[in-house]
């Protein structure tokens, strides 16, 4: 009788899930389209900003101390905000660029910021790094430096910033389950609205599951890329 029983309510739980199949799908798409919009424009701003954190710097290559110091400050003061503080004080900027505060997209926008200023001292890091005798022997040679921004640097620290840009997709995918919070949908706020609210455990453990081997694979994916192109 209790194997009939058991047998009963896996039938039932199974019946429950695939149900919710339609959401996942939902939800899996606006997760993507968070992915898809934010992830491009933090490698875009973040790496321009890093950049120039690197050449600003004491001793860089086109050294500005008060350009470095105002940047960096900016950089760390977006970097010290709580993730939900962010994503609820810049909702006026979220509606002018978007024309709403909620959606995947409007939610991108905070997260966008979030990840401009994770990634800008992840290249500034990644930069730093990069031998400077290699640095002195292209200026030696006469080099400009946007040649030896894109030539030298980004070439010489290529595995550094795969790694950084993969610890950023990750990071980027745990702050998108936040922002069920202000309506911006995706796995993480399935999880928060069935899983928390109505208690089904089934429905938290599927998307903590997928979530779960979601990262690992852009982590296994990204440490082969960057042990592939790693010149030390």
């Amino acid at each position: 009788m209790n194997e009939d029983n058991a047998a009963i309510i896996d039938e039932a739980s199974t019946e429950t899930l695939m149900s919710y199949l339609p959401e996942f799908a939902q939800a899996s798409w606006e997760t993507l389209q968070m992915l898809l919009f934010g992830l491009p424009v933090a490698v875009i701003f973040g790496g321009i900003i890093g950049t120039l954190l690197f050449l600003w710097r004491p001793s860089g290559l086109r050294e500005n101390r008060i350009l470095f110091f105002i940047t960096g400050s900016v950089v760390n003061i977006v970097r010290s905000f709580p993730f939900v503080i962010l994503l609820i004080s810049v909702g006026p900027l979220t509606r002018v660029l978007t024309g709403t505060t909620i959606g995947p997209i409007a939610a991108a926008v905070p997260l966008s910021i979030a990840a401009i200023a994770y990634f800008a001292r992840i290249v500034e890091l990644a930069l730093n790094d990069v031998p400077k005798g290699v640095i002195e022997a292209s200026l030696s040679m006469g080099a400009s430096i946007p040649r030896i921004v894109f030539d030298v640097l980004y070439t010489e620290a290529r595995a550094s910033l795969i790694l950084g840009f993969t610890a950023l997709t990750v990071s980027y995918i745990s702050y998108s389950a936040a922002a069920g919070i202000v309506g911006g949908g995706g796995i993480g706020d399935l999880a928060i609205r069935y899983g928390y609210y109505r208690f089904q455990t089934d429905i938290m453990l599927v998307t903590v599951v997928t979530l779960i081997v979601l990262v690992q694979l852009i982590q296994f994916a990204g440490g082969r890329l960057a042990a592939r192109y790693n010149r030390k």
